[in-house]
């Protein structure tokens, strides 16, 4: 872990993406053509924040949660020591310049003492917080870990050929609702327990299955006691929907939906979600088919990713978050800007348009005119005009 930090407090979390075995026709009720449908053959995972939470209580999240010392304790390597001789254990190794990387992935965690590479302590991470939030286990076996051959890996082809598959993920069977229900409330206790579980399970957190998508940092806010993350964000695909728990701590419940209609339930105020997750959830709606969205999502992860901290600008109609790329976004981006001008004047004034406007908590909107960096690819583009693109 950084210590180091002055704002931010280090997290992962993972999108859960699972097949459903049937397919079902949702309409895209936000769309300017109505009546149009498309049959999702997934759904993501949610889950709804404790109100009494200090950091977004009520909300619905992905899974996920802060990094844990335990996520860097050398004991892992015991855990991993079939794939300690392959770089950053065989996770596929991303293209992406390292001064162009997230410092959250571009960090030598040797400073802090830690032999575990932060890509592999932060799907850990992921995986436990997971684990702890929802009670879905993203682990396999250790001798099938050892085993399974994978071609994976593009231009990771050097690499021994024992890093499991990171396919659509059909989750092992092989312990007992109780014996997992135990481990649960051990680690739920004490983080540090993960790796005991593993141990005894002989089993590995599936370090493969987790595909780098983007990463995330809380904004300044007015105030001063604000809590502030900087978020590594992954996205895993399962093959059915798993059995799922909420921790009756953290999590208050949890809700299994499609992403169109996740932003349908949003707009309708049924629920609230934070605009991380409406523009992730954007991006999930160009991909209806679960196999499509892996296949784009495994591609793309080796690109790398952008740094994403939004910078609040208040307009006299509106908040505007600022996302890199955006005419608009500051060098200086640790703090808020306001301006006498209005929506519509800033749009018109703005050439490159990247930013997530509230007009309230349930009224919001992407407009975004860029391309994204490293082949990742917009939310879903429903509006256009002359001036910008809107979800």
């Amino acid at each position: 872990m950084n210590t180091a930090l002055k704002h931010w407090k280090e997290a992962a979390t993972v999108i859960l993406a699972a097949g459903t075995r049937n397919k079902r026709s949702v309409e895209f009720l936000w769309k300017e053509t109505p009546g149009q449908k498309t049959a999702f053959d997934y759904e993501v995972l949610l889950l709804k924040r404790s109100g009494k939470s200090g950091f977004m209580p009520n909300a619905y999240v992905f899974p996920g949660g802060l990094a844990d010392p335990s996520d860097f304790s050398s004991e892992w390597l015991e855990v991993f020591k079939a794939f300690i001789h392959l770089p950053k254990f065989g996770i596929a190794t991303v293209k992406q310049p390292l001064e162009t990387r997230p410092p959250i992935f571009a960090t030598d965690r040797q400073q802090f003492g830690s032999s575990i590479p932060g890509d592999v302590a932060f799907r850990i991470c992921a995986v436990r917080e997971t684990f702890e939030e929802s009670g879905v286990l993203l682990v396999v076996p250790s001798e099938k870990a050892n085993t399974v051959n994978s071609n994976d890996h593009g231009d990771n082809d050097n690499l021994d050929n024992c890093v499991p598959q990171p396919g659509l993920i059909a989750l092992s069977d092989r312990w007992g609702k109780s014996l997992i229900s135990k481990w649960r409330s051990l680690v739920l206790e004490n983080s540090s327990n993960f790796i005991r579980m593993c141990k005894e399970l002989d089993c590995l957190p599936n370090i493969w299955g987790l595909h780098e998508w983007g990463n995330w940092l809380t904004p300044t806010s007015m105030s001063v006691q604000q809590r502030r993350y900087d978020t590594a964000f992954y996205i895993c695909f399962l093959k059915d929907i798993p059995e799922t728990l909420q921790d009756r701590k953290e999590i208050e419940q949890y809700k299994w939906s499609s992403p169109p209609e996740i932003l349908h339930s949003y707009q309708e105020r049924k629920f609230w979600i934070a605009p991380p997750q409406l523009y992730d959830v954007g991006r999930m709606c160009n991909f209806p088919v679960l196999s499509d969205l892996h296949d784009f999502a495994k591609q793309r992860s080796v690109e790398g990713c952008e740094r994403c901290l939004p910078v609040i600008l208040k307009a006299t109609d509106c908040s505007i978050s600022l996302l890199p790329g955006d005419s608009l976004y500051p060098e200086n981006t640790d703090r808020r800007l306001s301006t006498e001008k209005c929506l519509e004047e800033l749009q018109r004034e703005s050439p490159h348009l990247h930013r997530i406007v509230m007009h309230n908590l349930y009224q919001t909107s992407v407009y975004i005119n860029i391309t994204p960096k490293y082949q990742h690819l917009p939310p879903l583009i429903t509006y256009k005009s002359k001036h910008y693109n809107k979800l």
